[in-house]
């Protein structure tokens, strides 16, 4: 029965009469540790609870009221005296059979049961279920296993690995009820066992995930859950056992189960999956998982990584041939970091990332084809830890451990030319590997060293240091693309790569360094709406002049970029089609490249402020592919796109699947940084936020955040995972302030705008109500913000309210978008608080002087 049924029954009764442990003995025809032909009685543990009023019996004291404990047990005594089951499922059905109509007036009834001496390795094998009166038959059902024993390698001292050790497992089942008929606990407990004696993981987190695995694997259900205990025993001196619990399901094992080892034995192999994250990526079609690591500190450092990524799913991982079907297939991607270097210091900032690929490139393979990239894209040998326009490693290969040096060399890490180490030998020690891996695979459980990657992170920062903090930066490219002279033969075979024009930083805010902090900074997108029936400021930048000196002066005030749209987004705006969108705004980006081509710097040798406006970035603001294509190819450096890529249609057709996936294939494609908004259709529309009310607080605020989250996080994770992915370092997020929410759902978001991407990791339990979809990590978590909230409507319906003082005199008033600047600076302040990586205003000038004392006031 699911948790919100159990809830609804709850709330109306708050008492319960129960009976513990009942000893019977149930004859059961399918046999006892064996099957057999002939029923055989054996023992049964059987416990069961009521959900009953007992306030009656309490105030009166009165028998008549109360229930015979007494005839509950001796006439199921009576019952399994006279009759033969099938199975334990058949038994416990008749038992609810029995209740169900022996107390009509009963609710809510939980029956658990046990056969004790029916397993070989186990304690008890048993099953429970919660049933309604109403229902013929329960929601779910819950089996179990005791204390199966079994003896295991397991651990990282020396000691551990030359002699087994005794492991406990009790394991829970959840699934639909009587969805595969009886379980054969018998096949079932004997691969547990088996299972447990053959492996030889080195931490019980990586055993306890693996057997949830064979569990699941052997139900073949999607719809079950498994829970696993695995316990040592002979772990801590001092105490009865070292326990891990997981609960998994099918969907959360992303990697084959088994792998081969350095040795060429087989050996279970944990999931890279993250525990308890939500699978955007679709199933693989490669049978290994590893990952990359990705560094480059010359030449353009950006589009050398863009270069390495996009050789790594050459057709047959041939460079050369250039035949086949890719056999490395980029799936994640983390963020981007600038980095000081370590061990040779007198060098320009590394860049780094890391991605995760599908291949079937056996390690030492990948390796070689990894090196290959590396020349192509030209890198060239200098001195050990020196500079280099791409580096590629491999810190990790499902979860095997590979030293292909000789024994006696395996000590240091001096003898790694040519050869390979997996897990990678420095990963513990470098933080520019461990934050990548952790945007990524944060429960990820490092083998050679039995600790998670988000562990070792956090760990690693809390140690005080003088070296300058990781920021993570935003890269933009610069179109049109000029004739950039003759490319290597490798790099004419993938799609033109961008240049880059210039790139934004801002600070990694999950687990933070105690390094030296980057000043933070918020940048400024002005908005010029080259439409008609803009809602903030009509049409005064609808012709091509007006926009023109708009932009240039914007760009005066201290704007970082333009953001350029064509179709006004206000309640009943008119439909634009395409065509018209495009002759709309393409002629306007077109037209400030141009302006300032030909101009040379001034005698101070700067350039003019037209010249700067030439070379501004620019955002293109749409949701269509082919106006967003055509912008950036005519100069534009960024996509806004306020439907996230799905497109207007709300809630999503099929329609807007195609759109998405075209949207984020001409992304991709561009190498443009995009921003991703929540939005729910028409602005003025699809305002309720019930569904996620379990995440309010005591005033009644969090379900928009939670909506936020929850809904926007879904789109940005199928944009970045899986097979053709957009970068996740090009994605910058925007909650959708005045779209889809009410006033005070506005409010909500801009005031706690920060926990939009605030990292957290939280189990379902923890909020009550939460349903089973929710994910348990935030999806947009350390992404860079864009608030939006300039001179929108929700400003203007604050200032119509009158002051509740009674000696106020302010009675609320009406204003037009553009009288709302003094209302938009106090939204800025509190964005920059909240610390926004960009906001979106009109008034460049003024707004600029909120958003730099805000800064001053909140850095």
């Amino acid at each position: 029965m699911s948790t919100q049924t159990k809830d609804a029954v709850s709330e109306q009764t708050r008492d319960y009469v129960r009976v513990n442990d009942l000893a019977l003995t149930v004859s059961f025809s399918d046999g006892s540790r064996w099957p057999s032909s002939t029923p055989q009685a054996q023992p049964v543990v059987l416990s069961f609870s009521f959900a009953h009023d007992v306030s009656q019996a309490a105030a009166t004291d009165d028998l008549a009221h109360s229930v015979n404990y007494s005839t509950l047990a001796s006439g199921m005594g009576a019952i399994v005296a006279a009759e033969t089951f099938p199975s334990l499922e058949a038994f416990v059905d008749r038992v609810c059979d029995v209740y169900a109509a022996q107390y009509p007036a009963i609710r809510l009834f939980t029956v658990r049961t046990s056969r004790t001496k029916t397993l070989l390795y186990g304690a008890a094998y048993g099953l429970e279920i919660t049933k309604l009166k109403s229902q013929t038959q329960p929601e779910e059902e819950t089996f179990f296993f005791k204390e199966i024993v079994g003896h295991a390698i397991i651990g990282i001292h020396p000691h551990e690995r030359q002699r087994k050790q005794r492991i406990r497992v009790d394991v829970s089942i959840t699934r639909a009820f009587s969805r595969g008929g009886p379980l054969d606990f018998r096949t079932l407990e004997q691969r547990i066992f088996d299972f447990v004696e053959d492996s030889k993981f080195l931490t019980v987190e990586a055993l306890a995930s693996e057997a949830a695995h064979t569990i699941l694997s052997f139900l073949d259900d999607k719809t079950a859950s498994s829970t696993v205990h695995i316990s040592k025993p002979s772990a801590i001196l001092g105490a009865g056992s070292a326990e891990v619990e997981v609960t998994r399901k099918l969907e959360d094992f992303t990697t084959p189960s088994l792998t081969t080892s350095s040795t060429g034995s087989t050996t279970p192999v944990p999931s890279l999956a993250t525990p308890g994250a939500d699978a955007a990526a679709p199933s693989k079609s490669l049978p290994h998982l590893a990952a990359i690591a990705i560094g480059a500190n010359i030449g353009d450092r950006f589009a050398n990584i863009e270069c390495a990524l996009r050789l790594l799913e050459a057709p047959g991982a041939d460079l050369e041939k250039w035949t086949g079907s890719p056999r490395v297939v980029v799936v994640n991607t983390s963020f981007l970091y600038e980095t000081a270097p370590m061990y040779v210091e007198k060098q320009p900032k590394f860049i780094n990332c890391a991605c995760m690929v599908e291949t079937d490139l056996e390690p030492c393979a990948l390796l070689a084809f990894l090196k290959t990239i590396e020349t192509a894209v030209g890198r060239r040998e200098t001195f050990r830890n020196g500079p280099r326009a791409i580096d590629l490693d491999i810190v990790t290969y499902d979860s095997i451990v590979l030293d292909t040096r000789p024994e006696a060399l395996r000590d240091g890490l001096d003898d790694l030319q040519g050869e390979l180490v997996i897990p990678h030998p420095r990963l513990t020690e470098r933080e520019f590997v461990l934050r990548p891996l952790a945007d990524m695979i944060p429960g990820y459980v490092v083998p050679s060293v039995g600790h998670t990657v988000e562990s070792l992170l956090s760990v690693m920062v809390q140690q005080p240091t003088d070296e300058p903090a990781m920021y993570k930066v935003i890269p933009f490219p610069r179109y049109p693309i000029q004739h950039i002279g003759e490319q290597s033969p490798y790099m004419s075979k993938i799609p033109r790569v961008p240049p880059t024009a210039t790139y934004w930083t801002y600070p990694a805010t999950s687990h933070p360094s105690k390094g030296k902090q980057p000043q933070r900074r918020t940048y400024i997108m002005a908005t010029l709406n080259a439409t008609p029936d803009s809602f903030s400021d009509g049409s005064s930048h609808y012709s091509l002049p007006d926009a023109l000196r708009y932009a240039t002066s914007a760009v005066g005030n201290g704007a970082s970029i333009i953001d350029i749209g064509g179709y006004s987004t206000r309640p009943g705006a008119a439909f634009v089609s395409p065509e018209e969108e495009f002759t709309r705004v393409v002629p306007v980006v077109q037209a400030i490249r141009e302006e300032g081509q030909r101009l040379t710097p001034t005698v101070s040798g700067r350039l003019s402020l037209l010249a700067r406006t030439a070379t501004t970035l620019i955002s293109i603001d749409t949701f269509r592919w082919e106006v967003a294509e055509e912008s950036v190819h005519a100069g534009a450096n960024c996509i806004n796109d306020v439907c996230a890529f799905s497109g207007p249609d709300w809630p999503p057709t099929e329609e807007s699947e195609a759109h998405f996936m075209k949207m984020r294939q001409v992304t991709r494609d561009l190498a443009v940084p995009v921003v991703l908004m929540h939005s729910r259709g028409p602005a003025a529309e699809n305002k309720d936020y019930s569904q996620y009310a379990y995440s309010n607080d005591e005033r009644g605020r969090g379900a928009v955040l939670e909506g936020v989250r929850v809904e926007l996080g879904a789109k940005v994770e199928k944009a970045i995972k899986g097979p053709g992915g957009v970068r996740r370092w090009l994605v910058i997020v925007d909650p959708g302030i005045g779209f889809s929410k009410t006033l005070e759902g506005n409010m909500e978001v801009l005031r706690e705008c920060s926990s939009v991407v605030a990292d957290y990791s939280l189990r379902l339990q923890d909020i009550p109500g939460a349903p089973k979809s929710r994910p348990k990590r935030n999806p947009l978590a350390g992404y860079p913000l864009l608030i939006g909230a300039s001179r929108k409507s929700f400003l203007g319906a604050i200032l119509r309210q009158p002051d509740k003082d009674e000696t106020g005199s302010y009675e609320g008033r009406d204003t037009r978008p553009d009288e709302r600047d003094w209302a938009t600076a106090a939204a800025v302040s509190c964005a920059v608080q909240q610390g926004a990586s960009v906001v979106r205003v009109h008034d460049v000038l003024h707004l600029g002087d909120a958003v730099r004392v805000s800064s001053a006031l909140w850095s």
